[in-house]
């Protein structure tokens, strides 16, 4: 039984995804904690989003890095709509984030030995 890398990187892609638009528009029935924290939290969350598919097939980043830009901004604009704070300092966090994980994940790959390259591919 082989992995087939390409299915899998789509597959948790689109479970981040998901679980990131759920967590952001889940209304809140308290007051969020300390100030600030939640940038980092979508720092972290949108370097998530992207990851799977820059280490997997880089010349997906074309659509997807767009595409992700465009879900955290739609994020922030439904957010008030959903008894939450939409904020564009949240959406520059998911840029930034966007940007670490495309990043970090063509460091990973050019560290993948390429005999094993061919299997990320396929």
């Amino acid at each position: 039984m082989s992995i087939n890398f390409k299915r899998a990187s789509i597959l948790m892609t689109f479970c981040i995804a998901a679980s990131i638009g759920l967590l952001s528009l889940i209304p809140l029935s308290v007051p969020q904690g300390m100030p600030g924290t939640d940038k980092t939290h979508h720092f972290i969350a949108y370097a998530f989003l992207v990851l799977p598919i820059a280490i997997q097939s880089p010349r997906s980043l074309i659509w997807l890095i767009p595409m992700a830009a465009v879900f955290g901004g739609l994020i922030e604009i439904v957010q008030p709509y959903v008894n939450r704070f939409g904020e564009w300092r949240d959406f520059q966090a998911d840029l930034f984030g966007i940007a670490l994980g495309v990043f970090l994940g063509l460091g990973l790959r050019r560290c993948v030995p390429t005999q094993y390259r061919r299997q990320l591919n396929s």
